[in-house]
């Protein structure tokens, strides 16, 4: 059972995890299914990710990052924070496991305080798109790179 302040994304994804994992990793790549960024798979590596900002939200557009884990092919995991006043500090990991001639990738963006007005609207909109239009976004990556 998924708990409510995490998002929880269970995807198969019909590319070996070497491919999937590159998608992840490789800045260029991330930056065509995700946002643009200054990512490096380096544990303790700090980045931002740059989105849209929504002054409505009193969301300036930039997600600060730092990578927390590095396991190739297998784990990353990275923080996920907005420093524009949301109180947003949350952690995003993706888990590739091998599956047939495929991956199973397993998405969790946890630390939510859905208490708060800003962070449930972000917890409902962040939870729709990881689930539908980022995952969409990863597969036409990789297959655009097949």
């Amino acid at each position: 059972m998924t708990e409510p302040d995490k998002i929880e994304v269970d995807q198969f994804l019909p590319y070996p995890p070497a491919q999937v994992w590159r998608i992840l990793v490789d800045p260029d790549l991330m930056a065509r299914w995700l946002m643009p960024n200054d990512f490096k798979p380096v544990v303790g590596h700090q980045f931002t990710f740059q989105a849209k900002p929504m002054p409505a939200l009193h969301f300036a557009g930039t997600i600060h990052c730092e990578v927390l884990a590095v396991e190739p092919e297998r784990l990353l995991q990275i923080t996920w924070a907005d420093r524009s006043g949301s109180g947003l500090d949350s952690v995003v990991t993706w888990r590739l496991v091998p599956e047939g001639r495929g991956t199973r990738m397993l998405m969790e963006h946890s630390g939510f305080d859905l208490d708060s007005p800003f962070q449930a609207v972000a917890h409902r909109t962040m939870g729709s798109g990881w689930r539908s239009s980022v995952v969409r976004s990863m597969l036409t990556v990789l297959e655009q790179e097949s």
